[in-house]
């Protein structure tokens, strides 16, 4: 006979918690919401939408990545508890003289963006390719408490010795 032991809000707040806590840590980036463009009409709530922010890199001056991607509408997405879809777009480029730090590492989650009320999101990891001297940026998609990851992702890169 199996059994179930019933388990208190507490405990599953405590668990919850502690897997967003102890999640990567995602340098504080914040978006800046360049436009966006509705693609499918909703009655109830916003539609359904592309969006279209830009993130300039924490670390490395000069570098600002436009990253759009799909936002449900409807009274989920209005009321912040829709999952958005894993589709994306990431496009990076130098907008100013590039100056990356000397201790640069070779690998850095740079920024992230919430795509659900229940831990999903959406994340850019800079990859520094040194034999090469480019910046590679890579968005990539996180599921929490799934067996699987998300086989989404875009990439663009950065020579830093550009003609």
């Amino acid at each position: 006979m199996i059994q179930f032991r019933k388990i208190s809000r507490g405990v599953v707040t405590a668990l919850v918690l502690g897997t967003t806590l102890a999640a990567p840590v995602v340098a504080a980036a914040d978006g800046v919401r360049v436009g966006s463009v509705s693609t499918t009409f909703r009655l109830l709530g916003r539609n359904d939408q592309i969006a279209v922010d830009r993130y300039d890199d924490p670390k490395v001056s000069g570098v600002s990545c436009y990253l759009s991607h799909a936002e449900t509408g409807g009274v989920k997405g209005s009321l912040g508890l829709a999952t958005d879809p894993s589709r994306f777009s990431l496009a990076c480029r130098a907008t100013g003289k590039i100056v990356p730090p000397a201790d640069l590492p070779d690998s850095e989650i740079v920024f992230g963006l919430s795509t659900s009320f229940f831990l999903k999101e959406l994340r850019v990891s800079r990859l520094y390719d040194r034999d090469k001297h480019v910046l590679i940026y890579l968005a990539w998609s996180t599921k929490a408490m799934t067996t699987g990851g998300s086989p989404y992702n875009a990439i663009t890169a950065i020579p830093l010795d550009a003609p």
